[in-house]
């Protein structure tokens, strides 16, 4: 990153579901929750199923700001008993999954990730939709120097990456991108 700007990551998962989920090999009745952790202070949750059972379903959209050096979110499923907050699963989706060398900035990924409770025994299944946004904001004015022309006025745009793809413009900014395929 150069020094002319400073960038942020956003998390945006979507907790969707979950699937086969019991506490004492007693299958949950209600009360299901997520928490969904970064680290200890950045984090959110989903509010309670009341209805789901033991397959709740949430569809709800977390966004929590991510810094660059992270490498997992764990994704807690709780449950409200009457003796308290009780864990059901946990399971780690690694930013790996989300964010890599060939995934596309924001790409929506859905995914599943095995629950496993307290013991380490499997504990369900869960549910859920990511992305990684990357945010750049400028900490200098509009207009940039090109450093080509020795210090001209003119504004200067980053390169595009891609080889350009005929004379229309499309969704990509008239550029194809991918991965070869050799066979």
């Amino acid at each position: 990153m150069d020094r002319g700007h400073k960038a942020s990551r956003t998390l945006e998962i979507t907790i969707l579901s979950a699937e086969n989920l019991t506490l004492d090999r007693k299958s949950v009745k209600k009360n299901a929750y997520v928490i969904a952790r970064i680290d200890p202070i950045n984090y959110g949750s989903t509010k309670a199923d009341f209805e789901g059972g033991c397959n709740p379903s949430w569809n709800e959209k977390l966004t929590l700001d991510m810094p660059f050096q992270t490498s997992f979110v764990t994704l807690e499923v709780k449950c409200k008993t009457g003796s308290g907050e009780r864990v059901v699963g946990m399971a780690s989706l690694p930013i790996s999954d989300i964010s890599g060398d060939y995934t596309p900035e924001s790409y929506l990924h859905f995914l599943s990730y095995r629950l496993r409770d307290s013991r380490g025994e499997k504990n369900g299944i869960i549910n859920v939709s990511a992305r990684v946004k990357v945010q750049v904001e400028s900490m200098s004015p509009a207009v940039t120097k090109n450093p080509m022309r020795n210090g001209c006025s003119s504004s200067w745009q980053q390169p595009t990456l891609g080889v350009p793809a005929g004379h229309q413009k499309n969704y990509y900014g008239g550029v194809v991108t991918g991965v070869p395929i050799w066979s």
